[in-house]
């Protein structure tokens, strides 16, 4: 067995998408619109997966319902986990791109945002934890991840 995808289900896709290939840099691998089924699914995968050609990187799948729906508060989805190069320097540019860092990366390590459709996004650091440093270590969690 090996992972294939996550599907999300997004009320806004252009929303959806800047926060993902935008301000996270993930790329769109491909899309499927089904007119009979009223929907959108967009692949998107991390660029160092994608690295070399691979064509079984694990992908995010953006579903996009044309027709209104209800999904609530996505609490029960979980979250997404993405390793980044540097915890602080990621942080601050989703903060200056005016996204809520609703769990601080107050010990170098791990943090959370949420995407407009308020899932969860997790945030590791690669590797060893940066040393703690502020303004990080000393902000408070906000909202729920």
């Amino acid at each position: 067995m090996r992972f294939l995808h996550t599907m999300i289900r997004v009320r806004d896709l252009d929303a959806a998408l800047t926060f993902f290939c935008t301000h996270l840099g993930l790329r769109e691998v491909r899309r499927m619109e089904s007119e009979g089924g009223r929907f959108t699914l967009v692949y998107l995968a991390a660029p160092v997966d994608l690295d070399g050609g691979a064509s079984d990187a694990p992908l995010v799948e953006l579903t996009y319902n044309w027709d209104t729906e209800d999904y609530g508060t996505a609490r029960n989805f979980g979250h997404l986990a993405f390793e980044v190069d540097d915890i602080y320097a990621t942080c601050e540019k989703l903060q200056a791109a005016g996204i809520t860092i609703n769990r601080p990366p107050r010990d170098g390590w791990m943090a959370f945002v949420r995407s407009p459709d308020l899932i969860s996004v997790e945030l590791l650091q690669k590797g060893a934890p940066l040393p703690p440093a502020e303004p990080w270590k000393s902000m408070p969690s906000t909202g729920v991840w």
